[in-house]
């Protein structure tokens, strides 16, 4: 039977009287608290704290998460208050049972969401103290331990995946390999049943096969580094576990009869120095395997876990695996961030997060919409590999495998993200969307008028930088509409004869009862994407409003439209496209191909903002009878900013004829951003081409230089 003096013996501890009374305390606690109270099992409750504080114990973890492990349950299960933990053992082993008791009671949500929500809440509470996350992870694996004891075959198969999902991932990015490897494998035989069992029939073939073979490679292995003067602490080889076994299989999509480095080992030495004189003895004497190779001492993970590992056809003509390292190494290897507890030799401990990865989470969480959004980037946060880039300074940066320029942008910090324009890999200008390779140097251009792309999402990997990119683009989005609705809601106050002025309004608006839409921006931000209407507005506001009753009556035509913008524009009532990102708010009509110079008006899209066309635009005919969607608007005269214009070439077909156009638009400051072939013959070719210009003055410029080309038969701007 488990005693205090058991626990005790097994744990990091500076005061062992103290620490001993403090686990006897909280274990008389915990018994007494769940006395009379079984698991599904049938086994007395208390056996699974006692289960749990065992687990952290042979993590060597200290004497306060010891006991959180014993009474993590008595305030949810038993009716304690966090207060009468505080009285009982303190403000640290209260807050670290308030941050790990189990968070079930989350009404009016999905199973998914009610999981993200869970997850979230563990990392701002593991953000404080990582001992919560060390102890839900403890949590869990006896949960997995004993899950036979779930009758229920679906609630034992949720379990499962999202301790494959969450957990398992959880314990590699912090380095508890031994939790990983055995919650995987526990998951693995309640998701995959039969194709455990059966990859579990061909290892006991194999293991009959590899009962002698084993010993015998270890002992080869020791004699080649002996012999070359190397210090062996210990060599030890294994079988690698079904999980890990299926998961090459699916990554490499091959049975497992394909796999021929099923078995691993791994030597420990005295010191780094000796590491790699092992490593060059064994690729000395045997055949390395090309593309297995992996130097994690001068570049460590994220989890602080460090060791070479190289895939060799060692003695035998067995293909093997083999990991080196120090035994420092591997401690940390094995227990991760509790294996700090062990080197930490005196003073007080520093139990607050640094690993880069937890913080990256945890900075999630102020930047995601919703529960699930934060699942889906933890999810792909563990699950992804990594690669190492550098900054120019030569910092090293880590991130998932896949990982684009932006990602990289983004991991450097949020601003910085913001405003990237361009990006330099190895001294050469690339794409944003580049993916990045191991050991690439990376220089984030950047430009304090640029801001994220609404597609950038479509390709970054990183859960930081898509939350990040997420954020901006929906505060963005409603200030932008808000923008566009208030300037649509000064237009209808004009047609009713109020007068507008914006914080009167916003005043106003606070008053304003709306289900959906509470605060002002949100109202107006509504009313720029159409799902408001600006009169119902104005209706509410000023019921008896004569004017606006009048102008419900009234019909207007294209004349009585486009007199009312004439006398408008260029008035201060008139929306400036300024500080608008296309695409989001603002949309160029492709019918017309707006440019500045042109008098342009916009018409309201629901849920899309405004399109943005010329006056004379033939598309707008369709909007003559709703009159309540056009809404005057400007250019942006400040600062130089690029716009598309479409020009329709006929061309003849003889040689350097398109080289002689490309440069003279290019000569002109001009910029091809599309060519299109739409029709060929014998000896003529007409290309639509789009080009990037200042204004339409630039463009004309550029059809005047085509007109005088050699090469050119006819030139002029088009509208489709």
């Amino acid at each position: 039977m488990l005693k205090p003096s058991n626990l005790l013996k097994k744990i990091t501890t500076n005061n062992c009287e103290e620490d001993f009374n403090l686990i006897s305390k909280a274990w008389k606690f915990s018994e007494k608290s769940h006395l009379g109270q079984k698991r599904k099992s049938g086994e007395n409750y208390f056996s699974h704290p006692l289960a749990v504080a065992n687990i952290l114990a042979d993590l060597h973890m200290d004497a306060p998460t010891i006991v959180t492990a014993l009474l993590h349950d008595v305030v949810e299960d038993c009716n304690v208050s966090i207060k009468e933990i505080e009285n009982n053992f303190g403000k640290v082993i209260s807050e670290l049972v308030d941050g790990v008791t189990k968070l079930s009671k989350i009404e009016v949500q999905s199973d998914r969401s009610q999981q993200a929500e869970n997850f979230r809440k563990l990392f701002l509470a593991t953000s404080n103290d990582v001992r919560v996350l060390l102890v839900k992870l403890a949590d869990r694996t006896h949960n997995m331990r004993t899950i036979g004891g779930i009758k229920n075959p679906e609630k034992r198969l949720k379990i499962a995946q999202e301790t494959l999902e969450i957990f398992a991932p959880l314990s590699e990015r912090i380095g508890i390999i031994s939790l990983q490897n055995e919650m995987e494998d526990l998951s693995f035989a309640v998701v995959q049943p039969q194709m455990r069992a059966s990859i579990m029939n061909r290892l006991s073939y194999l293991e009959d096969e590899s009962r002698e073979i084993i010993p015998q490679i270890i002992e080869e292995l020791r004699k080649t580094l002996l012999s070359e003067g190397i210090d062996v602490i210990e060599i030890s080889g294994r079988i690698k576990s079904p999980f890990s076994i299926w998961r090459k299989m699916q990554r490499r999509n091959v049975s497992m009869d394909q796999l021929s480095d099923i078995m691993a080992f791994r030597i420990l030495v005295d010191d780094v120095d000796q590491c790699y004189k092992s490593l060059g003895y064994i690729h000395a004497k045997y055949p390395n395997v090309m593309g297995r190779f992996k130097d994690y001492i001068s570049t460590k993970k994220r989890n602080g876990y460090q060791s070479i590992h190289t895939g060799v056809i060692g003695p035998f003509k067995q293909k093997i695996e083999i990991q080196i390292r120090t035994y420092k190494m591997h401690s940390i290897a094995e227990a991760g961030i509790a294996a700090h507890w062990v080197y930490k030799l005196s003073g007080k401990m520093n139990n607050k997060i640094n690993s880069r990865w937890i913080k990256d989470l945890v900075s999630i969480l102020d930047q995601e919409g919703g529960p699930e959004d934060f699942l889906e980037n933890t999810k792909m946060e563990m699950y992804a590999d990594q690669v190492f880039c550098f900054t120019p300074n030569g910092d090293l940066i880590a991130l998932p495998r896949g990982a684009s320029a932006i990602d990289f942008a983004y991991a450097l910090h949020s601003d910085i993200g913001h405003t990237c324009v361009g990006v330099k890999i190895n001294g050469k200008s690339r794409q944003l969307k580049s993916v990045l390779e191991n050991g690439d140097q990376i220089e984030i251009l950047r430009s304090t008028v640029s801001s994220p792309r609404p597609e950038w999402e479509d390709f970054v990997k990183t859960g930081r930088a898509r939350a990040s990119i997420k954020r901006f683009l929906r505060q963005t989005r409603q200030d932008e509409f808000s923008s566009v609705g208030e300037a649509i809601l000064q237009k209808s106050f004009r047609q009713s004869g109020l007068n507008f002025n914006s914080e009167t309004l916003v005043k106003m608006l606070e008053h304003f009862n709306h289900d959906e839409y509470k605060k002002p921006i949100e109202i107006l931000a509504a009313i720029g994407e159409d799902r408001l209407s600006p009169l119902k507005i104005i209706e509410v506001l000023f019921p008896n409003n004569l004017v606006l009753k009048k102008n419900k009556t009234q019909k207007q035509n294209k004349e009585t439209i486009t007199k009312e913008l004439n006398v408008e524009k260029n008035t201060e009532n008139s929306l400036e496209i300024k500080g608008l990102i296309p695409g989001m708010a603002v949309h160029f009509g492709k019918c017309c191909s707006p440019l500045p110079g042109e008098n342009i008006v916009g018409i309201v899209t629901t849920g899309k903002g405004i399109t943005v066309h010329t006056i004379d635009c033939i598309t707008l005919e369709r909007f003559y009878d709703i009159p309540e969607r056009w809404l005057d608007i400007n250019w942006d005269n400040d600062g130089i900013a690029y716009h598309i214009g479409r020009i329709n070439v006929t061309m003849t077909n003889e040689s350097g004829s398109l080289a002689s156009i490309t440069s003279d638009i290019s000569n002109h400051g001009g910029n091809i951003s599309n060519l299109q072939l739409v029709n060929r013959e014998i000896n003529f070719f007409r290309f639509l081409i789009d080009i990037e210009v200042e204004d339409l003055s630039h463009l004309h410029n550029i059809i005047m230089s085509l007109n005088s080309n050699p090469f050119v038969e006819n030139v002029d701007r088009y509208k489709g």
